[in-house]
């Protein structure tokens, strides 16, 4: 560690003495975090909009009948690809989503789970005027609508058959992504571990659209499903870092007794990452997060509403496409 780098954290451990002196006598910690679940979703503030509309054409799950024998598609394509084609497709920043044909009915589904307000509001928050704690509009939710839009899965992705179930194990599936929906409310972007190596531990995983496309294939198998042996590829992005330092939440950090140093420290560190209006305010600012996320090592992670320092460490971030395999199941008990 650089002579610099040590004064500049011994002046942090100065200033925020007591929620590091606080971390470093806690014990032992989980590895990675567990996500929190929630009892309820809470409903979103008017401040938050999206950009484009959250599931404009979503649709209740419906009830399928217990002979019903469904088909299941993996839906992949580069994100935005609506707007930007393949863009994204080449550095494999891709999007995950599930889809289902009915035998009898013969009408299909897609299910997906995203952002309510896109990408940067659930990765990054607003700086309010006249507001201590950044403001976050970082929800994540299902989304379940009638028809699977085959030009957009197959032109820059793959929409492919990778297993049958009964409707019977729908229905079930179907209350399960109820329970997880109403649950698992927000989006968490970043995977963080401690090196690139395959074994490395993991400090935090991400939460966005491959995770409950995971989570889906992973129940159907648990209900018997048995997936074709095809090789199943998902996006995450990742960041390295020595172990977190847990640092409190918004009422301990920005409330009435918090630590003015260490919120003055979160809201200076996230300032660079607000919307830019100028591609000139663009590069300053690009310019001042280099310089705290790489050169001082320095990153501030959000996560099941809590914020955590992270010692950012070489490579520092990363892009990964790589295998997740089929869950392994029998479908015995539901006969199909």
């Amino acid at each position: 560690m650089g002579a610099a780098r040590r004064y500049r954290l011994l002046l942090l451990l100065a200033a925020w003495g007591p929620w590091f002196s606080g971390a470093l006598r806690s014990p032992q910690r989980r590895w990675p975090v567990p996500y929190r679940r929630f009892d309820y979703r809470p409903k979103t503030d008017p401040y938050c909009q999206a950009r484009y509309t959250f599931c404009p054409t979503g649709s209740a799950i419906p009830v399928m009948k217990e002979e019903d024998v469904i088909e299941v598609y993996r839906l992949q394509a580069p994100v935005w690809e609506f707007k930007y084609g393949d863009l994204l497709g080449h550095l494999k920043i891709m999007h995950d989503a599930v889809g289902f044909k009915s035998s009898l009915t013969g009408k299909n589904y897609t299910m997906e789970w995203y952002e309510l307000f896109q990408l940067g509001n659930c990765t990054f928050p607003h700086l309010r005027p006249g507001m201590d704690a950044p403001f976050w509009c970082n929800q994540g939710a299902a989304c379940f609508y009638e028809g699977i839009d085959d030009a957009h899965w197959k032109e820059n992705g793959t929409l492919v058959l990778m297993t049958t179930i009964s409707g019977t194990m729908f229905n079930e599936m179907a209350k399960w992504v109820k329970y997880d929906n109403e649950t698992g409310i927000y989006y968490e972007t970043w995977t963080v571990q401690a090196s690139s190596d395959k074994r490395s531990i993991v400090w935090f995983d991400s939460y966005e659209c491959s995770k409950f496309i995971l989570r889906t294939y992973q129940k159907l198998a648990d209900l018997g499903a048995v997936f074709k042996k095809i090789q199943t590829n998902y996006t995450s992005i990742i960041l390295f870092s020595g172990e977190p330092i847990y640092l409190g939440n918004e009422t301990s950090i920005f409330g009435p007794l918090g630590n003015k140093t260490l919120a003055a420290a979160i809201r200076d560190f996230y300032y660079p990452f607000k919307p830019h209006r100028t591609v000139r305010e663009f590069f300053v600012d690009l310019l001042k997060i280099i310089d705290r996320v790489i050169l001082h090592r320095e990153f501030y992670l959000f996560y099941n509403l809590e914020y955590w320092f992270l010692p950012m460490k070489f490579p520092y971030l990363k892009i990964i496409y790589e295998e997740v395999p089929l869950p392994i199941g029998s479908k015995t008990s539901f006969g199909v």
